[in-house]
C-alpha cells in the first residue's frame, strides 16, 4: 500500500509549530527558574571551603619520669579518667615518704613551744614568789636599819636581792611573751611550720598521683607520641583525645559573601564523606574577628608597596544538629559544603553578650584532697604529745 506523499508546504508549518512549542517551554522554564532564583537561590550563600572542627584535648605529663606502661594507641576509645600512661613512681614515693616524716618531726618540734609556754608561766610564778620573799626581807631589814639593828651593808644586800628578783620576773615575762608571739594563739595544726610541712606532704602526694596519667575527657585517642622506656618531662605532650561531640564546621566565606550573613541563620551542610544523601541542619553561631591571613604565623605586610589584592576569607562557625551528628559521625578536618539561608538579615553580625556557661568542662583531672588531708590529720594526731595522767 502506498503512503501519500507529504506536501512540501506542510514541513515549514510543522517546524514553526514545534519551534513555537519549544520556545514556549524554554520561556516557561526560564520564568520558573527566575522565580525560584528570586525566591530561594538569591538568598543562599554557599562555599565548599569548609571543614569540620572540634576539641583536641592534649594529654600532657605533669611530672618527670620514665614511661613504664602505655595503655592505649590511636583510634582507641577512652572515658574521662581512664589511665593512659604510667610513669616510674619510685622517686615520687620516696619524696612522699620523706614529706610524711618531715611533717611528723615538725609536729613534735612545734609542740616544744607549747611546753615552753607552760614552763615560762611556772617560772613567772616562781620568780614572783622569790620577789615577794626578797621584798619582805628588805622591808624587815629596812625597819631594823632605822633602829641600827642591821648594818648598812646587809641592808644594801637585801635591797639588791629584791632588785635582782624584780629583774628575774621581768625576764621570765618577756620570755613568755616571746613564746606567745611564736604560738600566736593558734592550735598546733594551724602553726605555720606545721602547715608548711603539711603542704609539702600534699605536693609530694600530688606528684605521686601524677605519675599515673589519665584521660582529661571522653573521646578517641589520636597523635600518640609516647612509648615504653621514654623519658618524659613536665609539659611533654603525649597524645590527644578528641571527643565525638561537640563538632562544628568552620566555613570560610569570601569577604564579598558576608554582607547578609547573620548569627542565627539556618544552614544546610553536606559532607564529602556521606555525599548529598546526608544533609545536616545547622545554624550560624558566630563570625570570626579576623581573616586567616591576619592570624597566620607570618601575616601579610601589604604596606610595603608591592602587593596583589586577593579576596580574603573569613571563618564562620556553624553549629550542627547533635542528633544528626550522632547518627552520622564526622571527623575533624573533613571537607564540607555549606549553604547559608540569608533571607532573614535581622540577626546580629557579631555577638553582643558574653557566654554564661563553660563551652566545655571536665573534672577528670581534678584531684580529691580528702584522702591526703585525712592522712595529714592522722599524722598530727599520732605525733601530738599528751602528758601522762600521773603528772
Amino acid at each position: 500500500m502506498n503512503m501519500p506523499a507529504t506536501s512540501p508546504k506542510d514541513n515549514p508549518k510543522r517546524r514553526n509549530r514545534w519551534m513555537l512549542i519549544a520556545s514556549g517551554v524554554f520561556i516557561v522554564i526560564f520564568c520558573l527558574y527566575g522565580i525560584y532564583w528570586f525566591a530561594v537561590l538569591r538568598n543562599q550563600i554557599s562555599t565548599d571551603d569548609a571543614y569540620v572542627s572540634g576539641i583536641q584535648s592534649p594529654v600532657i605529663a605533669q611530672t618527670t619520669g620514665k614511661v613504664t606502661q602505655v595503655n592505649v594507641t590511636n583510634t582507641d576509645f577512652v572515658n574521662a579518667g581512664d589511665v593512659l600512661v604510667v610513669l616510674d613512681d619510685t622517686d615520687a614515693k620516696l619524696a612522699y615518704q620523706q614529706a610524711l616524716d618531715s611533717l611528723a618531726n615538725t609536729v613534735r618540734q612545734t609542740q616544744v613551744l607549747y611546753i615552753d609556754s607552760d614552763q615560762y608561766q611556772s617560772k613567772i610564778k616562781s620568780d614572783e614568789v622569790s620577789l615577794l620573799q626578797a621584798t619582805q626581807d628588805y622591808q624587815r631589814r629596812l625597819a631594823l636599819g632605822q633602829k641600827d639593828d642591821v648594818s648598812v651593808e646587809e641592808l644594801e644586800h637585801a635591797k639588791q636581792t629584791m632588785q635582782l628578783a624584780q629583774l628575774e620576773v621581768e625576764i621570765a615575762k618577756q620570755q613568755y611573751q616571746a613564746n606567745q608571739v611564736l604560738l600566736h594563739g593558734v592550735t598546733l595544726d594551724q602553726q605555720p611550720a606545721v602547715k608548711q610541712a603539711a603542704d609539702q606532704v600534699r605536693q609530694a602526694w600530688v606528684t605521686l598521683q601524677r605519675t599515673t596519667i589519665r584521660s582529661p575527657i571522653t573521646g578517641y585517642i589520636a597523635r600518640t607520641n609516647v612509648d615504653v622506656g621514654s623519658q618524659v618531662s613536665a609539659e611533654s605532650q603525649l597524645m590527644v583525645v578528641v571527643p565525638a561531640e561537640p563538632i562544628w564546621v568552620d566555613a570560610n566565606f569570601k569577604e564579598t559573601q558576608l554582607q547578609n550573613i547573620r548569627i542565627g541563620q539556618a544552614v544546610s551542610v553536606t559532607s564529602d564523606l556521606y555525599g548529598d544523601d546526608v544533609s545536616y541542619n545547622g545554624k550560624v553561631v558566630g563570625i570570626n574577628m579576623g581573616t586567616g591571613s591576619a592570624f597566620s604565623l607570618l601575616p601579610a605586610q601589604n604596606a610595603t608597596g608591592n602587593w596583589i589584592k586577593v579576596v580574603q576569607r573569613l571563618p564562620v562557625r556553624v553549629e550542627l544538629d547533635p542528633q544528626q551528628v550522632k547518627q552520622y559521625p564526622l571527623r575533624i578536618g573533613l571537607s564540607m559544603n555549606v549553604t547559608v539561608e540569608a533571607n532573614n538579615t535581622s540577626g546580629q553580625v557579631l555577638a553582643s553578650s558574653p557566654r554564661t556557661t563553660p563551652f566545655y568542662a571536665s573534672q577528670a583531672l581534678v584531684l580529691n584532697l580528702n584522702e591526703i588531708n585525712q592522712t595529714i590529720n592522722d599524722i598530727i594526731t599520732l605525733n601530738t604529745y599528751r602528758a601522762p595522767a600521773e603528772l
